[in-house]
């Protein structure tokens, strides 16, 4: 298959939808994988009677390993390809997801969670790098709305397999691993479609973080709140003497609510010739919902209502800054921002579940309200901010 059509810019005139199947599809079916193997990872943990600190410990690998991870996968790309990278990270992601099942002895799930996740996260960065660079100007914020909804619909039905396949035997193991390499056929199919790294970036891989702050900070800000506040709403709600029913379905709500907006997001930053503003105003309603719920939390039924959008906003923070990085670089520049987009995210991921886990310690349940508040307020403040470093550079 040749190259999709490039204008001036180099940026491709029309979608592209081979090329853009096969990064979707590939990261899809890791997402279903992922989504399998966090609570089947934990259940036995706990069924083998593993503390709980040295669960989360092990569960940590994966933040520590994505942070180590985003740096070099440029490079590696720019040597070896970015489909021969990406297939090269789908075998050593199935073979970690495997590796589980037979590794008995608790040391060596460190070196697998360390695998799987550096693997993975390769994989995060290639395949959104591949969308950006495969999604026309006009239509980039369609085409991400429509990656993040089917990646959400492939998380989803990961905890569906694993109440199908519960945790005894290899079956669920050797089911992850073959969803994963399912991911090898569409980049197979589309391998010389793949974006091609004539160059390596210019630039350290710490620019990239502070290149696009509007949109780095952004998925800091995403990986925060949705790692720490799903994991910890469940205590949340339980202290404010919800049901586990109740909880159970505010938390599908919310789900749903992440899946319904990604596409009508992506279709209203398309519209925009700058996406900050949409950003910063969904950061200004995570921070209304947030400080809502202690309101909220006893009609559980408005409450639905509210973390409906209230989800539909925290992941169009993903998905709009996505697109904002992809409106602002390209090439090598855009493989290494999408690196650094990457890596804020999982320092969001571990920052997250630790502060509001302390400020649920120190103000009681409270404290989950105004931890949430406090990240979204974080990137308010980036957004009112930048304007005024960008009128000092000039």
């Amino acid at each position: 298959m040749p190259q999709p059509t490039t204008d001036a810019n180099g940026h491709v005139e029309k979608i592209h939808w081979p090329s853009l199947a096969a990064a979707i599809a590939a990261i899809s079916a890791v997402g279903i994988a992922i989504g399998l193997g966090l609570p089947l990872l934990s259940i036995i943990l706990e069924k083998r009677g593993i503390p709980s600190t040295l669960i989360g410990l092990n569960a940590a690998m994966a933040g520590i390993a994505s942070m180590l991870a985003a740096p070099v996968t440029t490079k590696l790309a720019h040597t070896c390809g970015v489909a021969k990278t990406m297939m090269f990270a789908v075998v050593v992601a199935a073979a970690s997801a495997l590796g589980f099942y037979y590794a008995q002895s608790f040391w060596m799930w460190f070196p697998l969670r360390f695998t799987f996740h550096g693997a993975t996260t390769t994989l995060f960065i290639l395949s959104e790098f591949w969308i950006n660079a495969a999604a026309p100007p006009r239509r980039r914020g369609l085409v991400l709305g429509i990656y993040a909804t089917v990646l959400a619909v492939g998380f989803a039905c990961g905890p569906l397999l694993f109440s199908a396949l519960g945790s005894d035997g290899v079956m669920p193991f050797l089911a992850g691993a073959l969803i994963i390499l399912l991911a090898l056929i569409p980049i197979f199919i589309a391998r010389h479609e793949s974006p091609v790294l004539d160059e390596a970036p210019e630039r350290h891989f710490l620019h990239y973080i502070f290149l696009v702050p509007t949109a780095t900070a952004a998925v800091f800000a995403f990986g925060a709140v949705s790692a720490g506040g799903l994991s910890l709403f469940p205590i949340y709600a339980l202290r404010e003497q919800l049901q586990e029913s109740q909880v159970a379905v505010l938390l599908t709500v919310m789900g749903i609510g992440n899946m319904a907006f990604q596409i009508p997001l992506g279709l209203v930053s398309d519209r925009l010739r700058d996406r900050r503003p949409l950003l910063a105003a969904m950061a200004v309603l995570g921070v209304l919902g947030s400080l809502a719920l202690p309101m909220l939390i006893h009609n559980w039924i408005l409450m639905g209502v509210i973390l409906f959008f209230w989800g539909g906003c925290v992941s169009g923070l993903y998905t709009v800054g996505l697109a904002h990085l992809g409106a602002r670089l390209s090439g090598a520049d855009l493989a290494a921002a999408n690196a650094a987009f990457i890596f804020c995210y999982a320092v969001g991921t571990v920052a997250g579940p630790q502060g509001i886990g302390a400020a649920m310690d120190v103000a009681g349940t409270s404290g989950y309200a105004w931890a949430l508040a406090a990240f979204f307020g974080f990137y308010v403040l980036v957004a009112l901010c930048r304007p005024l470093f960008q009128s000092k550079r000039s």
